[in-house]
């Protein structure tokens, strides 16, 4: 009779933690379903507002009006020259004079019209050669200033495409920086919004996982608890048979079940023999004295068939003695 009240008992205890351990798992279940519902919400909002992709191009100007024409500083040097006319009339002159001084001298002398006429020419002679040297040194003078004329043309043209080619080069650097600039903050703005909405999806995804453990453990709770109640039913209808023979029947050694029965919570355990159905008998001490003080003989949860355990909702095991071979007492 004592192992069919240890065996109610037992069953009692289980029920009470298996109802434990459902509120408990529901409670968490509604948290972490919460908690799923708020990172949602939150992914949902952080997608909304995501940046929009933008052309960092689209602002990019035409520097085609920049390149000027300079055409218009070409001129020809050489379309004014002069013809040293002055040369020329120079030398008629002196032709004329040395002539009417000949005629003169050979007046006075009485020279032959040969002479004269020989006098004449070498004079002649020899004011064109003045005439020509002249006409010669201005020629050239005219060609020296044509020349000069010309490479200060060229210099101006190539000191106007230098600066030309300046501004349009600086140009073009200010407008590739903008271009990189726009896309360097785009694509960082990008990379910490994916960062914010990567760890809002996982967090999301722990909760849910959260739920469903939760879920499960609510599963659990029921099990363990229909599984108490069993043994509750099994445990009165066995005292009701033992009161109908308590004659012949010798009843067992009284068992209890017991909270803590998890390795976890033990220590100072020592090996002190084996129950007739092969299970280890060890002694051991509790690390937290509210689960009992002293010294206590029992197993070890994760040694015995799994039908005496029972899951904890949190997280230890128990075991029900009335369904093993081993007796749970203190020393």
């Amino acid at each position: 009779m004592s192992m069919v009240i240890a065996g109610a008992i037992g069953g009692g205890l289980s029920v009470a933690s298996s109802v434990f351990g459902f509120a408990s798992a529901s409670k968490a279940r509604r948290r972490a379903e919460r908690e799923k519902r708020k990172q949602l919400a939150k992914l949902a909002q952080l997608e909304k507002n995501r940046q929009a992709i933008i052309n960092p191009y689209a602002n990019v100007k035409n520097l085609s009006s920049m390149a000027k024409d300079l055409s218009g500083m070409i001129s020809n040097p050489y379309a004014n020259l002069g013809v040293a006319t002055q040369a020329a009339k120079f030398e008629a002159e002196q032709i004329d004079l040395s002539l009417a001084n000949t005629l003169d001298t050979l007046r006075e002398t009485g020279a032959s019209a040969g002479g004269a006429t020989a006098l004449a020419q070498a004079a002649l002679k020899s004011k064109q050669g003045i005439s020509a040297s002249i006409e010669q040194q201005e020629a050239q003078n005219e060609r020296l200033k044509a020349q000069g004329q010309q490479e200060m043309q060229q210099a101006k043209m190539a000191e106007a495409q230098r600066q030309q080619g300046i501004q349009l080069s600086e140009a073009e650097r200010i407008q590739n920086a903008e271009v990189a600039g726009k896309q360097f903050v785009f694509g960082a703005t990008e990379s910490r919004q994916q960062q914010q909405i990567d760890r809002t999806a996982g967090l999301a995804g722990i909760a849910q996982q959260q739920a469903a453990q939760a879920q499960a453990d609510q599963a659990g709770a029921i099990t363990s608890g229909i599984s108490a109640l069993g043994s509750i039913a099994m445990a009165t209808g066995q005292g009701y048979a033992a009161s109908k023979k308590a004659d012949t029947i010798t009843p067992p050694p009284p068992t209890v079940t017991v909270s803590g029965s998890d390795r976890r919570l033990k220590e100072n355990i020592k090996n002190i023999g084996i129950s007739p159905a092969g299970l280890n008998i060890y002694l051991f001490e509790y690390k937290d004295k509210k689960f009992g003080n002293g010294v206590f003989q029992g197993v070890m949860s994760d040694e015995i068939p799994a039908k005496a355990v029972i899951k904890g909702a949190d997280g230890y095991d128990r075991v029900d003695y009335s369904l093993i071979d081993v007796e749970f007492k203190k020393i």
